[in-house]
């Protein structure tokens, strides 16, 4: 052991003393001019720089082997370039084309390194532009804009997503790449990150438990860090929103900074909203929340490799929209006093990548703590629970040429949650949770136009709870649990490009889920229904194949993709008709064979003759059907939007000035489960106008949004709030203001 010790460091001083890369060149336009401020960067080291007045870059402190480099500006197409490097310096000039419509990008989320293109897996992108995105309190809502994402909501502070049909566990939500553990199985609980200090999200429509394991048998959404200051600055930026809606506010100010090796940031951030105005103009009892927010990170960079600490902290209280504080409220107010639930989140993660010559190592760890807290009357605690989670994974990629890749791997995590202080009322027991899973992954590509993805896995799970009660009650009594559960999942896909603006993609996966706490043991009131789990449940298994075509031009992208998903054994939560003798609706939680099937369509056409103008639009349809012919429960009805968006270089007194006018049709939802009600379609209008105002040498973004403009009365099929006969949030008004600042420590240029 000890020989074998000695000569893995040996060949890690080699490739550390060896490897000098260092990559230089210069980037220009079409007519061959030089582009300043274009972004050069490295998703694999997290590194990255800026052209100067010049157009040239430089990076260097570059390991040995293949690496993807990202070159982008505003206005111009993205550029991606792979490049193998020996130990020896690299002259890399680029050109980047005009282009009105943002073409592919690199993705994280898919196993590899790769842009959208070339991966089986279709992943979505949703760039968190601060100006442009969709302005309301609640952060989910601006998801919904990828077709095929919806949410279940209930108001302003309380939502979650739902992809394809499916929500809750069947979904993973990754925060830039760790599993996100803050007691996600509920409708009732919040998402729990906000929008500041991600720079985008990536979103996986069908099943990924090849990458990620139980859970994420519906979909991925990894919301991705920002990027690192640019080598050799400190920059920030202080971002204000008002929201006349919920009479809201929310600050965030973040700074960071890099040199040659080193890098790190700070963010924070506080939200208040008070209770929002349906539509119409009624306010909803007890909807208000607010919000704290601190998120960290530092890191170095270096030939050898990169080692990246990050800590987020969040800190919310929300109200609950429920009979009792419905009754005990009496005007609209912002603090939460009654009847609201607490959460404190802290997450403390390491991700690093070590580069061993042609062999890359990825090492990552997190631990994460949630206490969840619900108050009734003043100072009473009803629920206090906290759920600890460790996560760790490791991933090594093996040799690899320009055509292929591969990659084994472990994942694992550990969860206990406990009941504290022997509150009323214990949701789910204690319990302990251990998972741990290997895989494999093999890209390759054929005739430089078939590229092919496949990989197998295996997890392992189990899960032991204490009882709670005594046995002489059955009323309340919860015996022990002692389950342990094994399944393997894989995929198959490929990707045809059949020239360089038509792509075909397909793809199979055999996913699975376990039934999680609450769905075997629950037994009491959560919130306005009585839920029962059932200790019988069995896990979820998936199989869905997906179909997509993606055809583009300069000014013109088109978009459909088609899914069947079979899931045997879906767990779902149904009303049951009945109702506790306090009047209580109960719900249960059931399994069916089931079937979910649909598609998603989206179109952006960008005139020649009119070079301001945008127009996109998308639609998305799923249904939802148990083997019985009954419908499921909580899919989304067909959505139809529009927008249609003008960019002028100047605007009045705004420059890189927009407008832009956006429709959202919900179409009339009567495929619903037994003991679920229809729900009547509807239409919103949203406007905006905003673009950079310079005062002096500061740059100033601003923008204006009017969101349901005509105040429309509406539910939403998914929102919560039916249960208490209250409408979704009506015209909301909003002022977004962004203020950047920098200092240049260096030019390294």
């Amino acid at each position: 052991m000890k020989k074998i010790f000695i000569i893995c460091v040996m060949i890690l001083s080699y490739n550390i003393s060896n490897a000098q890369n260092k990559i230089t060149g210069k980037i220009t336009n079409q007519d061959n001019l030089p582009l300043i401020g274009a972004s050069i960067f490295i998703p694999d080291m997290n590194k990255g720089t800026i052209s100067n007045s010049n157009g040239t870059y430089e990076l260097s402190n570059l390991p040995n082997g293949k690496i993807k480099i990202q070159f982008s500006t505003l206005g111009y197409t993205n550029r991606i370039e792979t490049v193998d490097l020996n130990g020896n310096s690299l002259e890399l000039n680029i050109i980047l084309n005009q282009k009105a419509i943002e073409m592919e990008t690199i993705v994280v989320s898919g196993g590899y390194n790769s842009t959208q293109h070339e991966n089986a897996v279709k992943i979505d992108i949703l760039k968190l532009d601060p100006l442009t995105i969709t302005k309301t309190p609640n952060f989910t809502e601006a998801l919904t804009k990828i077709p095929g994402v919806d949410m279940i909501s209930k108001g302003s502070g309380v939502s979650k997503p739902v992809i394809r049909g499916l929500s809750m566990n069947d979904i993973l939500v990754l925060n830039n790449g760790v599993r996100f553990e803050n007691y996600q199985y509920s409708s009732h609980h919040p998402l729990g990150i906000d929008e500041f200090g991600i720079e985008d999200v990536e979103i996986i429509k069908g099943p990924a438990s090849l990458l990620y394991g139980s859970d994420a048998i519906g979909g991925v959404i990894n919301f991705i860090k920002e990027k690192p200051a640019p080598i050799g600055s400190i920059v920030g930026d202080y971002n204000m929103q008002l929201f006349s809606n919920t009479l809201g506010m929310t600050n965030n100010l973040g700074i960071k900074g890099a040199s040659k090796k080193f890098f790190g940031g700070i963010r924070i951030g506080q939200k208040t909203n008070s209770d929002f105005l349906q539509g119409g103009g009624a306010y909803v009892p007890n909807s208000r929340f607010n919000e704290m927010s601190v998120k960290a990170n530092t890191g170095y960079t270096d030939k050898v490799g990169t080692f990246k600490l990050f800590y987020d902290f969040n800190n919310q209280k929300l109200g609950l929209v429920e009979d009792e504080a419905i009754e005990a409220i009496s005007k609209r107010e912002r603090e939460n006093n009654i009847w609201y639930q607490e959460l404190n989140t802290h997450l403390l993660s390491s991700q690093n990548k070590l580069y061993l010559g042609k062999f890359k190592l990825d090492i990552n760890s997190a631990f994460q703590n949630t206490e969840l807290v619900h108050f009734g009357d003043v100072g009473v605690y009803e629920i206090q629970m906290e759920l600890a989670t460790l996560t760790y994974d490791a991933k090594l990629h093996l040799p690899s040429k320009k055509n292929s890749e591969y990659i084994i791997g472990f994942q694992g995590f550990n969860q206990t949650n406990t009941n504290l202080n022997n509150r009323e009322t214990k949701l789910i027991p204690d319990a302990t949770t251990n998972n741990n899973s290997a895989f494999g992954l093999l890209q390759y590509t054929f005739f430089k136009k078939l590229k092919v993805q496949t990989g197998v896995r295996y997890d392992n799970k189990t899960i032991y709870t204490q009882e709670i009660g005594l046995a002489t009650d059955t009323m309340t009594y919860r015996a022990s649990l002692d389950k342990s559960f094994g399944s393997f999942s894989g995929s198959l896909g490929a990707t045809y490009n059949f020239s360089e603006k038509l792509l075909f993609r397909a793809n199979y996966a055999a996913a699975y889920r376990t039934p999680n706490l609450a769905e075997l043991t629950s037994n009491g009131q959560h919130e306005l229904r009585y839920e029962i789990g059932d200790h019988n449940l069995v896990p979820e298994n998936a199989y869905e194949t997906d179909l997509s075509i993606h055809y583009h031009k300069d000014n013109f992208t088109f978009d459909i993709a088609g899914f069947y998903n079979i899931v045997n054994n879906y767990i779902f939560i149904s009303p049951t008709g009945d109702t506790t003798a306090s009047g209580i609706d109960i719900f249960r939680y059931k399994q069916a064979n089931s079937t979910l099937f649909g598609g998603e369509a989206g179109i952006h056409v960008h005139p020649k003759t009119l070079k301001w103008l945008h127009f996109e639009a998308t639609f998305s349809s799923v249904i939802g059907k148990q083997d019985n012919g009954d419908y499921l429960p909580f899919v989304p009805a067909h959505k139809l939007r529009f927008e249609l968006r003008g960019e002028k270089e100047k605007l009045m007194f705004f420059k890189k000035a927009f407008v832009s006018v956006n429709t959202g049709t919900a179409f009339n939802q009567n495929k619903v489960a037994p003991d679920e009600t229809t729900t009547t379609g509807y239409t919103l209008i949203d406007l905006s106008i905003g673009g950079n105002i310079k005062m002096k040498n500061q740059l100033v973004s601003l923008s204006i949004s009017a969101n349901n403009v005509l105040n429309t009365k509406y539910i939403d099929h998914l929102s919560t709030l039916k249960e208490v006969n209250l409408y979704n949030p009506g015209r909301n008004i909003s002022l977004n203001l962004k203020i950047p600042f920098g200092v240049k420590m260096y030019d390294k240029n």
